[in-house]
This record gives structure tokens, C-alpha cells and sequence, in this order.
């Protein structure tokens, strides 16, 4: 009886511990389960109103090619070239440069310093709006810059002429980016998306007056972004300063001309790291200008930016959505809380990437009839279809981590990794692919995309996974003491 009590009592502990341990693991999987919960339903706040947004804003551009492509090849190469390179060129530097606003107010509304956000949206109408000045020439010298890139004579001087009639649409960009970062920073994505689905719907009506009633041509499709874009401004501002942001808009505040120059070199430092992104697309469709059947090749390649880009808008939905979930928490000194939350937006993300990477390698002879009934238009944008593929899935997961960046405050060096990625490795072996080695779109495409974009994404990676997020926390908390105390 002594040894079988003995043997007894030698289990109680072993069951007494191995309980508490299983309740423990479901424990810390049920808390797991929650916190992941919590974080993809703040995640998906933001996403959610970002993709619809950005859909029905990149939606009026297509809707435009769309109309363009149907006016002929010319018509549909000569609106791509102004759009995609014109456009595109201060569109990237702008919208960078309003980015400087999704770290700014994102920590700021973290960390409850809530009057700051509306001084920052007028600092940054200021220096958008000069620098729109600054950029006014390409537009004005549109058909003489494009000559001097390669471009052919009849679509650099058809795309001048459309230039000149979308300088409305390049003042609007001064004001329309920081009135979303601004909303955007407070979670109000549901207005932006409201008022974009509004304009869509302007941008549809007034497409179908100019173009098939009043038969404007080419020039009328491009007339049209100007509308649209107005609309997407007026909307915004109009919901800003008349009651919609009661705890972070006072009104307009002389102090917005206070600290300008500070606020230039932030927001300088935004516009170089994402307008180096948005320009290494727009310099592979001039570069594809310069190949033999300049026309075709560039009409196809435009389609499936077009399609890259559509597609585009829920990366850059997860972009913006992880640069406030980000900020947020490093505002509110959670490091850790801005770590899960990029781990949370990468991994949502890529999941989609894949998605759609599958659905263009399965309908991908089918693309290009929405934009164009040219059929060697059609088998060239077939041809390219892989590429366009690898592309998508790649920009899954690149802008996410761009995203991080920008809530982190890092734009300052991840400008000079982009510059070496894109334009010194990128570039220069698209260049060696699409000619030396004669592969022309096709090589010139796939230099870009493995040269360029995909070490970039491997080095973001790299950076994010060794960051100290504590660290950026408390460097998040003396950015904001410094810049509240800017007069």
C-alpha cells in the first residue's frame, strides 16, 4: 500500500501541471485569435473605403483610355503617352509629396495632438500648390519634350495638345491628395469613397457628352478628367470645413505659413521616394516608345498598365491603410502594435496578390478587348500577359512595405534605395534585355520588374524585419514634440 500511495501521489503533480498547460496554450491561441481578429478589422476599416476609393478614381483614367482607344491607335497611344508619362510624371512627385501627411497626422492623431492635423493639411496645400507652379512648363512644352525622349512625331505632338487641356487636373492633384491623407489619418475613408463613387458617376456622363454627343475626339476624353477630379476636390473639401472633422479642423490658421521650409524638406523627402516608384513604370512606357512599331507596342504595354494599375489600387489600398495603422500605434508608443499590424496588412495582401495573379494567367488572351478591337493590339498585350502576371504579384506585397515606411517616417532612405533598385540595376538591365539582347518589350519589361522591383521588395523586407519597433516608437513621440512645437 506504501509504494502503491507512494505511485499515486508522484502523479498528482504531473496532472496538476499538465492541465494548466493545455489551458494555457488554448489560452494564448484564443488571445491570438482575438488580437489578429481586432487588427484585421482596423485593417479592413481602412481598406475596405481605400480599394473602392482609389477603384473609382483610377476607373474615370481607364474609363478615358477606353473612349480614347475606341477613337483609333493614335488617339489611344497619344492619350497613354500625356496620362501615363505627362500626367504620371507630376502625379508621382505630388502624390509622394502629400504623403508626407499619412506620417505627420498619422502619429499626430495617435498620440491625441488632434489641432495639428488641420495646420498640416494647409502647409501642405501651400508647398503642393507652389510646386504645381514649378511643374506647370511640361505640361505647357508637352510636344517638344516628348520629340526629345524619342516618342514619334504625330503622337508627341497629338499628346501636347492633350496636355494643354488637363493643366486643370494638375492643379487639382495640390489639393486632393492631402484633403485624403487628411481624412485618411482619421479613419473618414468612407467619405472619400462616397464622394469618389459621385464623381465616377459625373466622370461617366460628362465621357459620353464630350465624346459621343459633342464629338470633342481625344481632346474631349482628357477635358473630362477635369470635371471628375474637381468634383473629387470640392467633395472633400467641402465635407473638411463644413463641420465633418469638428476635432481637427479650427478653420484657416496663419500658423499654416509657419515652419513651411521644414515642411518642404519632409515632404520633398516623401515625393522623391514615391515619385521614384511611379516614375520607373512611366520611363518603361517611353523607353518602349522608342522600339520599331513604336504604336503597337506602346498601345499594348499602356493596357496592361492600365490593367496593372487598376488592380494596383488595393495594394496601394493596403499602402495607405498599413502607413495609418502604423503611425497610429508608433504615435500612440506601441511599437509592437505597429509590428503585428504589418505583419497582418503584408500577409492579407499577398494573399490577394496571388488571386489575381491566377485569374490574369487564366483569362489572359481576354484583357484587352475592354480597351481596344485592334487585333494586333490584342495579341501583343497576350504576349505580354506573364509579365503582367508577375507584376501584380509582386506589387502585393511592395507598396505594403512602402506603406510601412511612410508610417514610420523612414522616406528619406528608402528614396535612396529606390534610386539605386530601379534606376542603376532596373533601368539599365531592362535596357540591355529590351536591345542589346533583342527582346524589346518583353525584355525591357522583365529587366525592370526582376532588376528592379523585385530587389527593392527584398531589401524593404530586409528593413522591416530587423527594425526595432520600440525604438521607432519612441522616435515617433519626439517627431511629434518637434513638430508641435514648430511657429
Amino acid at each position: 500500500m506504501g509504494s502503491y500511495g507512494a505511485l499515486e501521489e508522484s502523479k498528482v503533480p504531473l496532472l496538476k501541471h499538465l492541465v494548466p498547460k493545455v489551458q494555457e496554450d488554448e489560452l494564448v491561441e484564443e488571445k491570438f485569435s482575438r488580437k489578429l481578429w481586432v487588427e484585421s478589422r482596423k485593417l479592413w476599416e481602412i481598406v475596405g473605403p481605400a480599394i473602392l476609393a482609389r477603384v473609382a478614381s483610377f476607373s474615370m483614367l481607364v474609363i478615358t483610355q477606353a473612349f480614347a482607344g475606341h477613337l483609333g491607335d493614335l488617339e489611344l497611344a497619344a492619350i497613354s503617352i500625356a496620362n501615363n508619362v505627362i500626367v504620371g510624371f507630376d502625379f508621382g512627385l505630388l502624390l509622394g509629396m502629400a504623403s508626407a501627411l499619412e506620417t505627420l497626422c498619422g502619429q499626430a492623431y495617435g498620440a491625441r495632438k488632434y489641432h495639428m492635423l488641420g495646420v498640416y493639411l494647409q502647409r501642405s496645400w501651400i508647398v503642393l500648390f507652389l510646386c504645381c507652379l514649378l511643374l506647370l512648363p511640361i505640361y505647357l512644352f508637352a510636344s517638344p519634350v516628348l520629340k526629345l525622349l524619342g516618342q514619334p512625331n504625330d503622337v508627341a505632338e497629338l499628346s501636347g495638345v492633350v496636355a494643354i487641356y488637363l493643366i486643370p487636373l494638375h492643379f487639382s492633384f495640390a489639393f486632393m491628395f492631402p484633403l485624403q491623407r487628411f481624412l485618411q489619418s482619421q479613419l473618414q475613408n468612407n467619405v472619400t469613397a462616397l464622394i469618389s463613387f459621385v464623381a465616377l458617376a459625373v466622370h461617366v456622363v460628362v465621357s459620353w457628352l464630350f465624346v459621343y454627343k459633342f464629338q470633342l475626339g481625344v481632346v474631349g476624353t482628357a477635358m473630362t478628367l477635369n470635371f471628375s477630379w474637381w468634383v473629387l476636390v470640392l467633395g472633400h473639401l467641402g465635407y473638411t470645413i463644413f463641420g465633418g472633422c469638428p476635432l481637427t479642423w479650427n478653420g484657416f490658421s496663419m500658423e499654416a505659413f509657419s515652419g513651411l521650409w521644414d515642411f518642404t524638406k519632409i515632404s520633398a523627402a516623401s515625393g522623391v521616394m514615391l515619385c521614384l516608384e511611379n516614375w520607373y513604370y512611366r520611363i518603361l512606357i517611353l523607353m518602349t516608345g522608342n522600339l520599331k512599331n513604336a504604336e503597337i507596342a506602346v498601345d499594348a504595354l499602356s493596357i496592361c498598365m492600365t490593367i496593372n494599375g487598376w488592380e494596383m489600387m488595393i495594394p496601394l489600398a493596403f499602402f495607405a491603410a498599413t502607413g495609418v495603422r502604423v503611425s497610429n500605434e508608433l504615435g500612440a508608443r506601441n511599437g509592437k502594435g505597429a509590428k503585428f499590424a504589418t505583419i497582418v496588412s503584408v500577409i492579407t495582401s499577398l494573399i490577394i496578390g496571388v488571386l489575381f495573379w491566377g485569374l490574369i494567367m487564366l483569362f489572359n488572351d481576354q484583357l484587352a478587348s475592354i480597351f481596344t478591337s485592334s487585333e494586333p493590339v490584342l495579341q501583343a498585350v497576350d504576349h505580354l500577359s506573364v509579365l503582367l502576371a508577375f507584376t501584380v504579384l509582386l506589387n502585393s506585397v511592395q507598396p505594403v512595405l512602402s506603406g510601412v515606411a511612410v508610417g514610420s517616417g523612414w522616406q528619406r532612405y528608402i528614396a535612396y534605395i529606390n534610386l539605386g533598385c530601379y534606376y542603376l540595376i532596373g533601368v539599365p538591365l531592362g535596357f540591355l534585355m529590351g536591345w542589346f539582347f533583342h527582346y524589346g518589350v518583353i525584355g525591357i519589361w522583365a529587366g525592370m520588374i526582376f532588376g528592379g522591383t523585385a530587389v527593392q521588395t527584398l531589401i524593404l523586407a530586409i528593413i522591416t524585419i530587423r527594425c526595432d519597433w520600440e525604438k521607432e516608437a519612441e522616435k515617433a513621440n519626439m517627431h511629434i514634440m518637434k513638430w508641435s512645437e514648430v511657429k
